[in-house]
């Protein structure tokens, strides 16, 4: 088997075109809902270069998982990078909970409030939280079997969500192609992928968008991921002894049961924000 993904928004923008870019990929699971009721090994958070975990959907997990959180990450920010997080990279870190086992950063901005809309951040960032998951799991034998990732770069970043979920597609696609032995090695094979980013929205609406990315994917001179091995511990269950089929069956009756209360089920985080206010910085 290999890694599962799901996308999960609170902005219904961004569900509708995530579901027009993966169209093509029903393995993809596309969720209108919050971060924190993904029960998975890992979830993604875009950051800064500080991964200073000040607001968005950074915040909502500092407020979730505790403060002690920011310090892992930042702690192995300073170990990896001496400090400051380049965009196309990543860290993960064991949270202590049940669920998730891990946290996965990852910057689509150097500073808390970039316009990043005319750059390759969201396609880097998304590329480095796949990279890091191989790499973990190059490591540590498969331990993250499946990763819930937000909307990146589509809020305070300011890319049009259309823009957003290409790049998305376009970093899935490598992920699940190709595996890299480094973040810079990952780097040169999706810059030379995606080409000039001026013309990438056009091109991917045209009819023989996405086959040209494919064929470029496919041309790259990286070896294709390791299957997960079947038997080993999974990690998206909290008593390490039920399937990931059976979390999906159960979560998927909590969701009807939730739907026939008089109380609809509200999100973690919206209630004063904006809707697009979790999805990045």
């Amino acid at each position: 088997m290999l890694v599962r993904v799901k996308l999960v928004d609170v902005n219904p923008k961004m569900i509708k075109a995530w579901r027009d870019s993966f169209e093509d990929n029903p393995e993809v699971e596309i969720i209108e809902g919050s971060m924190l009721e993904q029960p998975v090994s890992a979830w993604v958070t875009p950051t800064n270069s500080k991964a200073s975990m000040d607001g968005g959907l950074d915040g909502v997990i500092k407020r979730q998982l505790g403060p002690a959180i920011e310090k892992k990450v930042q702690a192995e920010v300073k170990r990896r990078y001496g400090g400051s997080m380049p965009v196309g990279t990543a860290t993960c870190v064991e949270t202590g909970a049940d669920q998730p086992r891990f946290l996965i950063s990852t910057p689509t901005m150097v500073g808390s409030s970039d316009d990043i809309s005319a750059s390759l951040n969201v396609a880097l960032a998304c590329c480095a939280a796949f990279q890091m998951v191989h790499m973990h799991n190059t490591e540590h034998g498969g331990q993250i079997r499946s990763i819930a990732l937000p909307g990146l770069g589509a809020a305070t970043g300011r890319t049009p969500v259309e823009v957003c979920a290409d790049l998305m597609w376009t970093a899935y696609n490598l992920f699940r192609e190709k595996e890299f032995s480094s973040f810079e090695e990952m780097r040169k094979a999706l810059e030379a992928i995606l080409g000039d980013l001026g013309t990438f929205g056009t091109k991917m609406k045209s009819a023989t968008g996405k086959a040209a990315v494919v064929a470029a994917t496919a041309a790259v001179a990286a070896p294709a991921p390791k299957e997960l091995d079947d038997d080993a511990d999974d990690f998206d269950d909290d008593d390490d002894e039920g399937s990931v089929d059976d979390e999906d069956d159960a979560l998927d009756d909590e969701e009807d049961e939730d739907d026939d209360s008089p109380a609809k089920k509200t999100n973690d985080h919206d209630d004063d924000d904006d809707d697009d206010d979790d999805d990045d910085f």
